[in-house]
C-alpha cells in the first residue's frame, strides 16, 4: 500500500505517514487479506492478524481470522490451515486514515481498538521484528518488518534493513533468510 507524501529539501519527509485507524469490519469492503484487530470492548485487543471473506452460518456473520504467519504460509505454500471464525462485531479492519489531525492524547476509549500513530524509528526503542512504514520517492510503503537495528550503512547514512512481511514470516517456517533493503532513518517509522 502506498500514499503520496512530499519531501523537504534536506531529505526528511515533511509529514509523518498516516495513522492506522481501526474500522468495524461490518462497515468495511473486501476483507480478504486485510490486516485486522479482534477483541472485545473493555477486555482487550489482539493484532497482527489477517482476515478472509466473511461467511454466514445460522444467520450470523463470521470472519475467518489467521495469525499473519499462518496467512502468509497459506498464501505462499498453498497449504490448508485451521481458521477460527470470529463474530464480525468483534473484528476491526486496520485502515490508513489521513482525514484528521494527530491526536496527542494517550487516553483511549475501550469501545474499540486504539488508533496507532506512526513513531519515528529514532524514538521507538528496539526495532527488529517490528512493523515499519517508509516514505521513499514521495510514497508511503507498508507491510514491512525491521530485520536489523539502526546502523551506519555503506554510504555512511544511519539506516536499518527491512524485508517484506511475506518474507519475514516465510523465514520462520523455511529457515531461508529474506531479501532485505536498507531504509534511511529519516524515512522510517514504526507503524
Amino acid at each position: 500500500m502506498t500514499e503520496p507524501w512530499p519531501l523537504d529539501p534536506a531529505g526528511w519527509t515533511s509529514t509523518t505517514p498516516a495513522a492506522v485507524v481501526p474500522q468495524p469490519a461490518a462497515e468495511a469492503d473486501g476483507l480478504r487479506g486485510r490486516r485486522v484487530v479482534v477483541g472485545l470492548p473493555g477486555l482487550g485487543w489482539r493484532g497482527d492478524l489477517r482476515a478472509d471473506d466473511p461467511v454466514v452460518q445460522s444467520a450470523r456473520t463470521f470472519v475467518p481470522i489467521l495469525p499473519e504467519a499462518e496467512w502468509y504460509r497459506a498464501e505462499v505454500d498453498g497449504v490448508d490451515v485451521y481458521v477460527p471464525l470470529v463474530p464480525i462485531e468483534r473484528v476491526w479492519v486496520e485502515t490508513v486514515h489521513t482525514a484528521d489531525a494527530v491526536d496527542v492524547s494517550r487516553l483511549v476509549s475501550l469501545d474499540g481498538p486504539p488508533r496507532r500513530e506512526p513513531i519515528p524509528v529514532l524514538d521507538a526503542g528496539p526495532l527488529t521484528g517490528r512493523r515499519i512504514v517508509t516514505i521513499s520517492d514521495g510514497l508511503a510503503r507498508r507491510d514491512l518488518r525491521a530485520i536489523t537495528e539502526l546502523h551506519v550503512g555503506a554510504d555512511d547514512t544511519v539506516c536499518l534493513r527491512l524485508c517484506t512481511e511475506r518474507d519475514w514470516y516465510r523465514w520462520a517456517w523455511t529457515g531461508i533468510a529474506p531479501s532485505t533493503t536498507a531504509s534511511a532513518v529519516q524515512h522510517s517509522w514504526i507503524e
